[in-house]
């Protein structure tokens, strides 16, 4: 290409690299010419309208893709679960595909039924690859793919959905572990009991994790199995459309944790050795194996693959009508080395030869699909290693993602609360981190996902905190350490939330500071349920202090939402002092101000703002968020004038900040 891409003109450090950044971008214009021809890239990933078990009008259709097959017979409710002739695939001609059709008495709704595939040297049971609806035996635990034609399909009410994600602010959640019982919580219950509480909490989305169908509830939905079917576990596909039509009814989008990163290495559930080919979908030889995620990665360079892949993201969003997606895993995708082990400390480190070209042709070629599906979806890359152009339009050479994760941000909260001592906290390194940030890509900030949470790790409050939530977090019992613990949980979401470009996320109950880790059940629990759900009822308790935390996320999450597209305007440093442990910034007509110092208070501290009269919104000391209540919030702030800086029409706003408190003001037209 003789024209420079705007990736690399909006970034000179990126000119060495050209080369290499418009050679992936041709890369993906070559491979999108080749799938479709003329037609468009949502003609081509049709391959759920094809494959699978389909309803026609004499009958059924039942294709697969098996090219190592010898044989395929459809075995089921319907046939005593025996290989029998009239249930016997033919292999198209010249193909490698397999068809049977059946009359339409043959199969009934809720029929249970597999593949028998005989391949040379072997055989065995398989779930079907495009299935859309598979459940598990409660007594055997065996999965096997469901006839799903119901009567009377669900209708979606809410026929045409626009969201209003500006600022975009993400309650991330997993249906099963969503309910206060020890148990697997269902679709219906999170629509009944949860969804009411995200919308009265402010946030405008949902991503929901653990959708596609995994044999192990205690993968958290990572280790997929079948990838068209959703969860049976949480409830039947209808349920899960009734959940996403209602939130849309309730004017909250609804985004799903999509996993085509790797794959569970299962045989009999899963797509680890299809048809007596290990490598139908995946990688070969050393590549084939994740190393740190026991798992299968599959190969971006098949054509099949991303029929499979592509078809995949367009049956989401049509069948269900999800508003989009976070990929999960795109680090491990972009690098042969999944990046594991290295440091990207500079810009040579993404174009060194170690990228996986399909694997970015891919990602590319699904946002580009995607937004041709529904030109309102959002998409999210979690992705660790800073690569350039993953959240640039595709026209520029960026890979097309809407937002991609600041993975930066929770790693340094963690790192600060555990090595730094309270009066060692920066205000200048905390701002410069939550902002740090490419200017033509988006980011969701977030304090801690549901990572933090998993066991072996610590969510923030309970690393501010620990033991004494169970001894002290009652009203009227609090000690030192849970005092010191609310009030910076409050001040380091403020903080996060505030500076976004993009959007917010927070992990379902971590907004009130939910008490100990996540672990599924699993042997060396006892299959406990115990720590796999949500508490509400300590929030919902007025006695204790969960509620504060609650209360205060509800106000600056609504504050920021009703901040109308904060998230475009610039986040402008007004003053840091380290020793003071004091920051100050504003966006249009709100100023922020921290004191993270432990023990001092200042009176009449100053700042330089644009002059006029300002009113408090949200301060994190309030007593009803749990604070002290220091500062008289009614009283109306009144800018000073001084003769130096009236030519930048700024004057001193003087205030008194309390110890370890947070306030927002809000200039008044």
């Amino acid at each position: 290409m003789e024209e420079t891409l705007n990736i690399i003109a909006r970034d000179p450090w990126l000119e060495p690299y050209k080369e290499a950044i418009t050679g992936r971008y041709q890369h993906v214009m070559d491979k999108e010419k080749e799938l479709t021809g003329r037609k468009s890239l949502a003609d081509f990933a049709s391959g759920h309208l094809y494959f699978g078990l389909q309803r026609t009008e004499k009958g059924w259709t039942f294709r697969e893709w098996a090219p190592n097959a010898t044989a395929i017979y459809l075995i089921g409710d319907f046939n005593g679960w025996q290989e029998q002739n009239a249930y016997k695939l033919k292999r198209l001609r010249r193909s490698d595909n397999w068809e049977i059709n059946l009359p339409a008495d043959a199969l009934k709704h809720g029929d249970l039924y597999k593949l028998k595939v005989y391949w040379e040297g072997g055989c065995g049971e398989r779930i079907p690859a495009w299935a859309n609806r598979v459940v598990q035996d409660e007594q055997t635990k065996i999965f096997s793919a469901q006839v799903w034609c119901p009567e009377k399909p669900y209708k979606f009410k809410k026929k045409v959905f626009i969201p209003n994600v500006s600022p975009l602010m993400i309650y991330e959640c997993h249906i099963g572990m969503s309910q206060d019982a020890e148990k697997v919580g269902t679709y219906n219950e999170f629509r009944e009991n949860v969804l009411p509480r995200i919308v009265k909490d402010g946030y405008n989305c949902i991503q929901i994790m653990a959708i596609q169908e995994h044999p192990y509830y205690g993968s958290f939905g990572y280790h997929v199995s079948s990838f068209f079917a959703p969860s049976s576990r949480f409830g039947t596909p209808d349920e899960l459309k009734l959940l996403i039509d209602t939130a849309h009814q309730m004017g909250v989008a609804v985004i799903m944790d999509i996993v085509h990163s790797h794959a569970v290495k299962n045989e009999m559930e899963g797509l680890g050795n299809f048809a007596g080919d290990p490598c139908q979908y995946f990688y070969s030889g050393g590549r084939r194996e994740h190393p740190a995620w026991d798992s299968l990665c599959f190969d971006y360079g098949k054509n099949e693959v991303l029929h499979f892949l592509l078809s995949n993201c367009r049956y989401w969003l049509e069948e269900f009508h999800f508003d989009g997606f976070r990929f999960d895993g795109v680090t491990s995708m972009l690098y042969y080395s999944h990046g594991l082990g290295e440091a990207f400390c500079n810009y040579g480190d993404y174009y060194n030869g170690g990228q996986d070209d399909n694997a970015i042709c891919y990602l590319t070629l699904a946002n580009k699909l995607i937004h041709q599906v529904n030109p309102r979806a959002i998409t999210i890359a979690e992705e660790v290693s800073g690569m350039p152009g993953l959240a640039a339009p595709i026209a520029d050479g960026g890979y097309g993602f809407d937002y991609r994760m600041a993975m930066n941000i929770p790693d340094y909260w963690i790192k600060v609360i555990k090595e730094l001592r309270d009066e060692d906290w920066k205000p200048s390194s905390m701002f410069w981190e939550v902002t740090n940030r490419r200017k033509d890509e988006k980011t969701i900030s977030y304090c801690e996902s549901h990572d933090q949470a998993l066991v072996g790790d610590k969510t923030i409050i309970f690393r501010l905190i620990d033991a004494d939530m169970y001894w002290h977090f009652k009203k009227g019992d609090e000690n030192g350490t849970v005092q010191r613990g609310i009030a910076l949980h409050k001040m380091i979401r403020l903080l996060t939330a505030s500076t976004i470009n993009g959007g917010y996320l927070n992990f379902m109950g971590n907004e009130f500071g939910h008490p100990e880790w996540i672990d599924f059940p699993r042997e060396g629990n006892g299959w406990s349920y115990k720590y796999a759900r949500r508490q509400w009822n300590l929030v919902d308790n007025k006695e204790l202090c969960y509620h504060y935390l609650g209360d205060f996320d509800e106000a600056m999450v609504n504050l920021i939402k009703g901040t109308k597209n904060i998230q475009k305007t610039d986040v402008i440093e007004v003053w840091h002092n380290d020793g003071d442990q004091v920051l100050a910034y504003r966006r249009n007509d709100l100023v922020f101000v921290f004191n993270f110092s432990p023990t001092r208070s200042f009176t009449d501290y100053g700042f330089l703002v644009p002059r006029g009269k300002y009113q408090v919104v949200l301060n994190t000391d309030s007593k009803e968020f749990g604070g002290f209540g220091f500062a008289d919030d009614s009283v109306e702030h009144f800018t000073c004038a001084d003769p130096l800086y009236k030519k930048e029409k700024k004057e001193w706003l003087k205030l008194y900040i309390p110890a370890r408190s947070a306030v927002v003001l809000k200039r008044q037209k």
